[in-house]
């Protein structure tokens, strides 16, 4: 039983790791799928929600990350605005909490800044 126990040894002695290279080769690949199927799409959906946070302008039916539906009535600019509902009732929200837009009523900022360049 020794026997066999030893030449086990002695076979995995000459081996080795092959070199980093060959890790390195297993690396990238999985850097680069982690890249395509994780990194970037978080990145564009992270872009994506700044517009329109940036673009929400007075009128705008939106829906909160919490649920809540309703309509802007007064944009601050310090990074939140206030939120009205049907009954009349008011909450005050940071922009970033805004989930979606479901009906855009007001214009963006550009339109509204040549209308007053235009006067």
């Amino acid at each position: 039983m020794s026997f066999l126990v030893s030449d086990a040894y002695a076979q995995s002695a000459g081996g080795g790791l092959g070199g980093g290279f060959d890790i390195l080769l297993l690396i990238l690949p999985m850097f680069a799928i982690m890249y395509f199927l994780v990194i970037r799409p978080q990145q564009k959906r992270a872009k994506e929600h700044k517009q329109l946070v940036e673009t929400l302008g007075r009128g705008d039916r939106i829906v909160t990350q919490g649920g809540l539906i309703g309509s802007i009535s007064k944009v601050y600019d310090d990074g939140h605005l206030d939120m009205e509902f049907e009954d009349g009732s008011k909450i005050q929200i940071v922009k970033e909490a805004v989930a979606s837009v479901t009906e855009k009523k007001s214009k963006p900022k550009a339109a509204n800044s040549e209308k007053a360049a235009s006067k």
